[in-house]
């Protein structure tokens, strides 16, 4: 940066920088992390934690931005997006794969790969037409089609900390808990490998791009990198597994080994040309599944809280930063049509993506066990965050002639607004929809499995239409619940040196969100 250079001349003055910006930031993240207790303690869920993080560092933006010490604290808090990918969400996101509850993540699986995968599809190219359009019409600055995708892509990825908070706070239904969570989780991994697909498609040749050759460098990036966060995750429950290393004298060993195992993830994935976010997120899930129970009970417990406290620090940084940022930083403010559209046609393209899967999911479950409406309803009501801001951040780079900066700009606006609006309604939006205390009990039971909610088992009931989309469906539905059968019959017994069967009864089906290290202390 410009201002940097001026810092040069005075190694003294550069590191006098350093120190203040460094001390600014930890004033800020403990200022957060105490605010947000507070507030737990009180329950006022008019300002969740994420929104008093990003209040915090919208102010202390400000005062540095009317300060003569703007030019060297701004040196100190200019990140590159090479910085969020690398530390800040590599823990985040092994933390939401970490922290799945397997039986109600398992038991809803149908519903919840339908609405991440199937859904985010939907929503970024409904999202990104509606932009091209949008700009075809005057409504807003048009860009190519190609980024218009891109931007649908990234601000797809929708976050579930805020909500997932309150839901934790005041007890909703235990299976709309498990496709919230795991929906936003698998949805991180989705958006992001949509993004990079778009993004090697404009880099390539944007005018004569197969449609079917798109398809394929979407798999090839997807599944390769879910393949190698289950490889790799596999390998670590094989190595705890055999290695014997959970005895008392080698628990240091155990858990450095166990933290190793997740950036090992992620940097083949890089390496290979692939996403590291998304295998980690895999990573995430399957060392949860089959590793952690093959450590020693005190490990199980460091890890558990090294993660834990990670990815809440990482996620707290995130949102000081962007609320810092939006304050120092010169945005292309010129745009609010883009803005305003942007979250008009989100809302648009959420609705289409969450009434059009539960729609499919309702034609396979009995009547009994349907999706209902005012879950419908809520799944519609999230926000965006750190995955969105990272991948708009990367965008400036990506794109040339101030469109990147656009997209940053709208993509940042767009989160704090959310945000701050979503985020400090959702309670108010859960009370309104009678969801909330819904089998807030039930989970501390093994009633999960039972007929309350509408969790699928395998039982086949029989429907008068034949139609084919139908059947298809089903078959779908089968093998989710076979994927089941054979995880606890042959995976768990080959992977892990336990049954895996007490850890399931201990898990909490409502784990701890990303923010969720004051679990249990409020």
């Amino acid at each position: 940066m410009d201002n940097s250079t001026a810092e040069k001349g005075s190694p003294g003055q550069e590191q006098q920088a350093a120190g203040v910006g460094i001390l600014l930031q930890i004033m800020m993240l403990v200022l957060s992390f105490v605010v947000g207790h507070v507030l737990r303690r009180h329950k006022f869920y008019y300002l969740p934690e994420a929104s008093a993080s990003l209040l915090i560092g919208l102010i202390v933006g400000g005062l540095a931005n009317i300060s003569d010490t703007e030019r060297s604290i701004r040196a100190w808090f200019n990140f590159h997006e090479e910085f969020f990918f690398l530390f800040l969400l590599p823990p985040i996101i092994f933390q939401s794969g970490f922290s799945l509850s397997p039986k109600p993540f398992f038991s809803n699986f149908g519903a919840i790969v339908t609405f991440a995968i199937f859904g985010t599809f939907i929503a970024s190219v409904v999202t990104g037409v509606l932009v091209y359009l949008g700009g075809l019409m005057y409504l807003m600055y048009k860009l190519p089609f190609v980024e218009c995708l891109m931007f649908g892509a990234l601000i797809s990825a929708t976050d579930p900390v805020t909500v997932l908070s309150i839901f934790q706070e005041l007890g909703t239904d235990m299976n709309l808990y498990a496709l919230v969570f795991g929906e936003s989780v698998l949805n991180d991994a989705m958006a992001i490998s949509l993004y990079r697909t778009m993004s090697v498609v404009r880099s390539n040749d944007p005018s004569g791009q197969n449609f079917f050759m798109v398809i394929v460098r979407f798999l090839e990036t997807f599944v390769g990198s879910m393949s190698a966060g289950v490889g790799v995750g596999f390998t670590s429950a094989l190595l705890f597994k055999y290695a014997g290393l959970d005895i008392d004298n080698l628990q240091n060993l155990e858990c450095c080994l166990f933290v190793l195992f997740p950036y090992f993830s992620y940097m083949l994935a890089e390496g290979l040309g692939l996403s590291g976010i998304v295998s980690i997120l895999f990573t995430g899930i399957v060392m949860k599944h089959y590793t952690f129970s093959n450590l020693s009970e005190n490990s199980q417990h460091f890890v558990s809280d090294f993660f834990h406290l990670i990815s809440s620090l990482a996620e707290t940084f995130i949102f000081i930063y962007m609320g810092f940022d939006i304050a120092m930083e010169k945005h292309s403010w010129s745009h609010v049509g883009f803005i305003f559209f942007s979250i008009l046609f989100i809302a648009i393209a959420r609705a289409v993506n969450v009434f059009s899967c539960a729609y499919l999911i309702n034609l396979v479950r009995p009547a009994h066990r349907q999706i209902p409406s005012k879950h419908q309803k809520a799944l519609c009501y999230r926000l965006r965050g750190a995955m969105a801001f990272a991948l708009a951040l990367q965008s400036v780079h990506d794109l040339q002639e101030g469109h990147g900066q656009i997209i940053f700009t709208a993509t940042t606006a767009i989160v704090v607004l959310t945000v701050l609006l979503i985020g400090g309604s959702t309670g108010t939006m859960l009370e309104a929809l009678q969801v909330v205390g819904d089998g807030h009990d039930a989970h501390l039971g093994e009633g999960f499995e039972g007929n309350n909610g509408y969790v699928p088992t395998s039982r086949e009931e029989d429907e008068t239409t034949g139609n084919k989309l139908r059947m298809k469906l089903k078959e779908f539905h089968r093998s989710a619940a076979s994927f089941s059968e054979i995880d606890r019959n042959y995976l768990t017994p080959f992977f892990t040196s336990q049954n895996g069967d007490s850890e399931d009864e201990e898990d909490d089906p409502m784990p701890s969100s990303r923010r969720g290290i004051y679990h249990g202390h409020s």
